[in-house]
């Protein structure tokens, strides 16, 4: 028996995912567990495997396409099976109906290099759209001939005709080729009088307006030298969640400079002792430390109250080639140095390859974002909600310092706090990173 296959939901707070690449073609067999196709979601780019035995019937939704959770986009069932049924009972079958379209290719349209752009899927003689399109179509007054179909191969699904009745500049009606020449010609098309059947924009109609002398408007559509970048995956989410940080958190910042010379010593000793420690492990078991004592830097905002986290699971910034991940090691607090730094290992080795699971990025309660690898002296970062806070860790460097009024050459580093002053007050914060320069200062003090 036919069945849909689904975008899973990878991760709590994923909304949508990017189908990247089908590893079956339609037609092909299935086994229950072998890789069906890969995806993007926010945090990484992983393989979904086959739930079932059994032929890929159809494929509904193709590489690049990025699709809410739980959306059907491929069908798995025995070979030659009618899956008719299933796609009606999706509310989406596709219905054809006779509607008047321009004897128009593409072709008619000439440009000398396009180097993005997305248009949707061209209609020629028909236009299939789902019931429940055509019915809402129908309860708002639109011409869902109108509408441009974003559904496989072209279909109007319900979703268009939202989209189509809250964008203004839809409300002129056009064929698909008209909106592409004034697209490119870079001209409103809702100041163009259409020569076509109830006025329908042609073609032909927006050359005309081109030789009538229409002046091209300012558009966010790229020029033939520049290039547009689609916001999707990894990059739309941590854009959307950045600017939710910075719009929603009260953030404030403190810095301070930590002498790092004795973590440098720790560093040497577990070295010869044939242990791989970084300093970024040694600044991680050091905020652990610093977070059982400062609770209040270990919560989270809610409109209902402060939630305190009993747990210590810091979130260690990870950049890789789609943006920027941030794996945990969880109960932080109750692990040694060395089996923090095992474990920050492997976590980066399966950031940087796609072998991460939700359970290795989820669940954060603080973050360690460190640049210090590419010179950055210091930096501020943003928090990463719902946490209440994040430490910035600088490049260490040999600096000249005074002690005891003479000046010698010390290791030192730059620690940036950034903090929700929602939860947590300047003093107290100040105080939180204070303590982890004590213990930078004193690694000892860590035993």
């Amino acid at each position: 028996m036919a069945e849909i296959v689904i975008m899973p939901k990878q991760g709590l707070q994923m909304a949508e995912g990017t189908i990247m690449e089908w590893l079956v073609n339609e037609g092909e067999e299935v086994t229950e567990g072998s890789p069906l196709f890969e995806m993007e979601t926010d945090k990484l780019t992983i393989t979904i495997d086959a739930g079932s035995n059994g032929t890929l019937l159809k494929i509904l939704r193709g590489p690049g396409d990025v699709v809410p959770i739980t959306e059907p986009i491929a069908i798995i069932g025995e070979k030659g099976e009618d899956y008719s049924a299933l796609l009606n009972s999706m509310g989406a079958p596709p219905v054809a109906e006779n509607v008047e379209s321009e004897n128009e290719t593409a072709d008619e349209v000439t440009v000398e290099s396009i180097k993005a752009e997305a248009v949707k899927v061209p209609r020629t003689g028909k236009v299939f759209a789902s019931p429940r399109a055509k019915m809402l179509a129908e309860e708002k007054g639109i011409d869902y001939a109108d509408v441009d179909g974003s559904g496989p191969e072209g279909l109007i699904i319900e979703k268009d005709v939202l989209e189509y009745a809250a964008n203004p500049i839809q409300k002129t009606a056009a064929t698909p080729l008209a909106r592409k020449v004034a697209e490119l010609e870079n001209i409103d098309i809702n100041n163009i009088q259409g020569s076509g059947a109830r006025n329908k924009v042609l073609a032909e109609d927006v050359r005309a307006s081109l030789s009538a002398g229409q002046t091209p408007v300012q558009t966010d559509v790229t020029q033939l030298d520049e290039e547009l970048i689609p916001i999707k995956g990894m990059r739309k989410i941590v854009a959307e969640r950045m600017k939710t940080s910075l719009s929603e958190m009260a953030q404030a910042n403190h810095r301070i400079t930590v002498d790092m010379t004795n973590s440098v010593s720790l560093r040497e000793q577990f070295k010869a002792m044939g242990t791989k420690v970084s300093y970024n492990d040694i600044v991680l078991r050091c905020a652990a430390k610093a977070l059982t004592e400062f609770p209040m830097m270990n919560s989270s905002w809610t409109e209902k109250g402060i939630i305190l986290k009993k747990y210590v699971n810091i979130g260690m910034a990870v950049a890789i080639d789609q943006g920027l991940i941030v794996p945990v090691i969880k109960n932080i607090h109750l692990k040694s140095l060395d089996a923090i730094a095992k474990e920050s290992s492997e976590l980066a080795s399966k950031a940087k390859e796609n072998r991460l699971q939700p359970e290795d990025y989820t669940r954060g309660t603080f973050t360690v974002s460190n640049l210090g690898m590419f010179d950055i002296d210091g930096f501020t970062a943003i928090i990463n909600p719902p946490e209440a806070g994040i430490l910035a860790v600088g490049k260490l460097a040999k600096k000249p310092v005074v002690i005891n009024d003479e000046i010698v050459i010390r290791m030192m580093m730059q620690l940036s706090l950034t903090y929700d002053h929602r939860t947590v007050d300047g003093a107290p914060a100040a105080q939180f990173l204070k303590r982890i320069k004590e213990l930078l200062e004193n690694p000892m003090l860590l035993i």
